[in-house]
């Protein structure tokens, strides 16, 4: 039996195969060792890696297998026993320190996952952010337009100013093919098509308010998207095959105010509304982003915002007009009237002087025909004519007295005067002509009523002489009574004529005046009319009265001016009339209850050798006024010499005692005359005595003389008794 060789014979190296394996290895371990020197140049580098041990147990694992492969190259001849040591220590390390560093990788792959995660979430956080700030900046750059269309916007209030910049700001930052503005019409029933940014529509054309997508606008202040199709919608140029872009619309509240009337404000501003369209470009992809829905929100409300201060100020521009015609018209009614007043004055001066000079010659000439030797008879008829010629002065007063208690320029003059006295003269003045007319004049005083009193004597008078003269003209028969009493100023009016309660205190007392006729009475309807000037005589009594004139428009305003109250009762037309008056005087101090009058007829003889030889020079511009003034002069034995205001001061001179200034002459400078005259004589005892003819008695006209250094002042027309009476009184001071 052959016996079998079972081991297989040795298989023959292959040169060039262990040449590529020794190449391969020395690559091997070349690549294994250059790989942890970059891991430590990592490692060197690297200030925040976590797991730097873990790249030390992995280089260590490198550089192990780079030393096996290294040591291989020595396994492929023939080597030693050492060789073989050191083979197996090395793979002995590599694998411990292998198993090492996979043991580690099975704790450290979860963490590295954990921050893959984490990586992943700050990645995501990292977006979000992206977009926030994507957002942030969209805001900003959304509130940088709005500020800019605030701006522009308010920057004027002129309301096409604002719609005209509004349109073209929004095209300009939105890129828009269109915006258009439909504003209510006056009746609130449809909308106006007021404004467009293309101007390619005609403006005028409306659209029923009550279509469901105005509705719609309306319920909201938000932005609605509304269809290309709709009637609000279609004021763009037809776009053939291109689909029309999205559009959108907005409410503008709208402030309506009507003469700035608070009722209407909270009403009209918040149910009055525009409709702002807005439209993108055509066969667009682009859609209304949010931040472009809030852009035009905003918008909305700055433009309703502006528009309204524009009404406001609309609206105050068109009262400012109003105001600045009104106040042209009053600047014009007022130098109307500034020119008719002046007018008015300056007749009234005229009239107040060409009437007084030949009033002045009538009761001067009669006063003095009155001082001659008369008959009883011509005696009565010179008497009839001054005191005619008084009445009629009166009546001329009566006409000056109302135009400066129209312009209040009338003041009343305190005086103490003798009551009784005025009762007992009004009725001699007024008994002849009730004689003539056989009517029965009476006047009854209460015993209270004081003698002498403090107030305006002239007032009082003219108050008594026009009732009484009214009374006496409108009776034709029967009787006229004068009833004085000192009364209360409260509870008089309400109290029947024939209870008057009297009351007096020490220093007033109010005197109540009842004039009771027989003549036609007055309709009860009409007696408030009877107090305006010239009343109708319709009111009065019949078509052949001659109407109540200037008397009791007069009568009134004195009353009031002396602190008391004027009416008139009557039961009807045929019933009489009873006129009443209250009026509050003062009581003076007991030296004054003895005072004597000064009586000039008692002592003729007495006064006329008082004025014989006074020197007076007379200054007059009127002739006649001239002659009657010194025909009074020399009737009280004066000297006088007489010259025109021109040759005064070239006349005048110590010599003269006094000097009778007429100054109540309109145009002529007598009040610069007396001015002069005092200033030609800078001693007082040369100067002669200035006394000044004046128009009218007040004491605002007496005071203004006085202030210029006119020592005593005679009202025109002069009396003899005026004249010396006032001459005597100048003497004495």
């Amino acid at each position: 039996m052959e016996s079998c060789n079972c081991i297989e014979p040795h298989w023959q190296t292959d040169d060039l195969l262990m040449k590529y394996q020794y190449i391969s290895d020395f690559f091997i371990a070349l690549a294994y060792f250059s790989i942890p020197l970059e891991l430590v140049y990592f490692v060197k580098k690297s200030s925040v890696f976590p797991y730097r041990w873990v790249l030390v147990q992995f280089g260590a694992f490198i550089v192990l297998c780079g030393a096996t492969h290294l040591i291989n190259l020595w396994m492929f001849a023939v080597h030693s026993r050492t060789i073989e040591i050191v083979q197996t220590t090395a793979k002995v390390l590599t694998a411990l320190v292998s198993c090492v560093t996979a043991l580690m990788l099975v704790h450290i792959i979860p963490d590295l996952l954990s921050v893959k995660t984490r990586e992943l979430f700050l990645k995501n956080k990292a977006e979000e952010l992206d977009r926030e700030m994507g957002l942030i900046r969209t805001q900003e750059e959304t509130g940088r337009h709005v500020r800019m269309l605030t701006h522009e916007i308010r920057s004027t209030l002129d309301r096409h100013t604002i719609l005209r910049t509004t349109f073209i700001e929004l095209g300009r930052t939105l890129a828009l093919e269109e915006c258009a503005l439909w504003m209510p019409t006056h009746s609130g029933l449809e909308l106006q098509l007021a404004y467009t940014l293309r101007q390619q529509n005609p403006v005028g054309y409306t659209v029923p308010i009550q279509l469901p997508v105005i509705s719609q606008v309306f319920n909201t202040n938000r932005a609605v998207r509304i269809s290309p199709n709709c009637p609000v919608a279609r004021i763009r140029p037809v776009a053939g095959r291109y689909m029309p872009g999205e559009v959108v619309a907005v409410r503008v509240p709208l402030l309506h105010l009507s003469n700035f009337q608070n009722d209407d404000w909270p009403e009209l501003s918040t149910k009055r509304y525009a409709v702002m369209v807005l439209m993108l470009p055509s066969d667009s992809a682009r859609q209304w982003h949010v931040h472009e829905l809030e852009l035009v929100e905003v918008v909305a409300d700055q433009v309703a915002v502006a528009l309204s201060h524009a009404a406001i100020l609309e609206e105050s521009m068109r009262a400012q007009e109003q105001l600045i015609q009104q106040n042209i018209a009053l600047d014009l009614a007022r130098q109307e009237a500034e020119t008719v007043i002046r007018a008015r004055n300056d007749f009234l001066a005229v009239m107040n002087h060409e009437m007084r000079t030949p009033m002045h010659g009538i009761i001067a000439l009669s006063s003095l025909l009155q001082e001659t030797e008369l008959t009883p008879e011509q005696r009565l008829m010179v008497e009839t004519v001054l005191k005619s010629s008084s009445l009629l002065a009166t009546l001329i007063n009566d006409v000056l007295d109302l135009s400066r208690l129209e312009d209040g320029s009338l003041r009343l003059e305190g005086g103490t005067f003798n009551l009784h006295a005025l009762f007992r003269e009004v009725f001699n003045l007024i008994k002849p002509i009730a004689s003539v007319k056989k009517l029965t004049l009476t006047v009854d005083l209460a015993q209270d009523i004081p003698e002498f009193a403090v107030g305006d004597e002239k007032r009082l008078m003219q108050i008594l002489l026009n009732i009484v003269g009214n009374a006496v003209k409108f009776s034709k028969a029967g009787s006229v009574s004068i009833k004085a009493v000192v009364t209360k100023s409260a509870s008089s009016r309400d109290s029947p004529a024939s209870e008057l309660i009297s009351l007096k205190t020490d220093d007033l007392f109010y005197l109540q005046v009842q004039v009771k006729d027989s003549g036609p009475g007055v309709n009860p309807h009409d007696i408030p009319k009877l107090f305006t000037k010239f009343a109708d005589s319709k009111y009065l009594t019949s078509k052949n009265s001659p109407g109540a004139g200037l008397g009791l428009a007069i009568c009134k305003r004195f009353v009031t001016l002396m602190e008391g109250h004027i009416w008139i009762e009557s039961q009807g037309v045929g019933k009489g009339c009873t006129v009443m008056f209250m009026v509050k005087l003062g009581l003076p101090e007991q030296s004054h209850h003895t005072k004597p009058l000064l009586d000039t007829k008692l002592q003729p003889k007495l006064t006329q050798t008082s004025l014989s030889g006074l020197k007076v020079l007379l200054v007059d511009e009127n002739g006649f006024s001239r002659t009657v003034t010194k025909g009074l002069l020399l009737h009280l034995g004066c000297e006088v010499s007489t010259c025109s205001l021109g040759e005064c001061l070239r006349i005048v001179s110590s010599d003269y005692k006094v000097v009778v200034l007429d100054l109540c002459m309109p145009g002529v400078e007598g009040y610069d005359i007396a001015v002069q005259i005092r200033r030609k004589f800078m001693r007082q005892h040369e100067r002669p005595l200035l006394v000044g003819l004046i128009a009218n008695g007040d004491q605002i006209t007496t005071e203004s003389c006085i202030r210029i250094g006119v020592d005593s002042c005679i009202p025109k027309p002069v009396s003899v008794d005026n004249m010396r009476t006032a001459l005597l009184e100048l003497l004495e001071r």
